[in-house]
């Protein structure tokens, strides 16, 4: 009997995380209407979605506060995945493809992630102390942008477990995000603890604009997508990352990228897409309006950024609108 196919995402708190929700929702049905893939949406906020994404999303209405706050959220995603095979994508995603070949990657795994391992060195905490605290020699790394389980005992034990761990989070010796515990090195610790392994980073799959900091390129209406790891001796070159130029089907915009042209972009595209309102005009305009003026902004701050640095020192970084 072929496993039931789901992507779950979760919206909660402040409204910015219902819109890229929606965002996220209208991208999926965008490439993967024709699939059997369900979508489901956690939210403490069902009155705020417009209706086209309510017609093909599964809502899960939540309590406020229920799953906890931040990233938090996602250490419960074993009591919002429906059976059989579950892909968790954070809501500051958008996909540019049929996703339905990524469940085959994942299936027979109870817990999994992208990613590869690390044993030595420093992320969110000394690696080498908190597996030796533990008396396991490696933990996965990865990019929580997406998690996969197949819900049942063995990814209950994993969450539960995360769970419990969050609760030790400075006593292990993690290092805080933004002033909240990390959901990436919780579920790495309680993977690494229950077997379960990550599936092997290609760069196909899913990618961000921090792993690949050089100039990227999205097209959501053409499922193209570029991004870039300068190689050296470029400063921008991310040496952690093993992959020079990726296209992948689901890019993560992870922090301010989600304020990036790229991703405004597109999020005006799908909403005109879903009103049948995506004229040859419309594009024209997202180009012009949207993309134009951020290309010059972009362009000038590159360009008068050392000089002001010389006349008035480095400002003050505004704090994100996420926190």
């Amino acid at each position: 009997m072929k496993s039931q196919l789901n992507v779950l995402t979760i919206a909660t708190g402040k409204k910015l995380y219902i819109d890229m929700a929606v965002n996220l929702a209208r991208s999926f049905w965008l490439w993967n209407a024709e699939s059997d893939i369900n979508f489901y949406l956690a939210t403490d906020q069902p009155q705020s979605l417009p209706d086209d994404v309510k017609t093909f999303v599964k809502i899960i209405q939540i309590k406020p506060g229920a799953l906890g706050e931040g990233f938090s959220t996602k250490l419960h995603l074993d009591k919002l995945a429906p059976s059989g095979q579950t892909l968790f994508i954070d809501s500051d995603c958008l996909i540019y493809g049929n996703i339905e070949g990524v469940f085959g990657r994942f299936a027979g795994h109870s817990v999994s992630v992208i990613g590869g391992y690390i044993s030595t060195g420093e992320w969110f905490g000394n690696v080498k102390a908190i597996c030796k605290k533990f008396n396991i020699t490696q933990i996965p790394k990865f990019n929580g942008g997406i998690y996969y389980l197949e819900n049942g005992e063995k990814a209950g034990n994993v969450y539960r477990l995360a769970r419990q761990l969050e609760k030790q989070y400075d006593e292990i010796g993690f290092v805080r995000l933004r002033n909240r515990p990390n959901d990436e090195v919780i579920i790495a610790l309680a993977m690494a603890l229950n077997n379960e392994e990550p599936i092997p980073d290609d760069g196909s799959i899913m990618s961000d604009p921090l792993s690949c900091p050089g100039n990227f390129s999205t097209n959501v209406i053409k499922g193209k997508t570029s991004l870039l790891n300068p190689p050296k001796p470029s400063p921008l070159h991310q040496d952690w990352y093993p992959f020079e130029k990726v296209k992948p089907l689901i890019i993560h915009f992870l922090g301010h990228h989600s304020l990036s042209y790229q991703y405004k972009k597109d999020a005006y595209c799908l909403q005109a897409i879903q009103s049948n309102k995506l004229s040859f005009g419309k594009r024209i305009f997202a180009s012009v309006v949207v993309e134009l003026p951020m290309r010059t902004k972009i362009l000038l701050k590159q360009l008068f950024r050392p000089v002001y640095k010389l006349m008035f020192g480095t400002r003050a970084i505004k704090q994100s609108e996420r926190l």
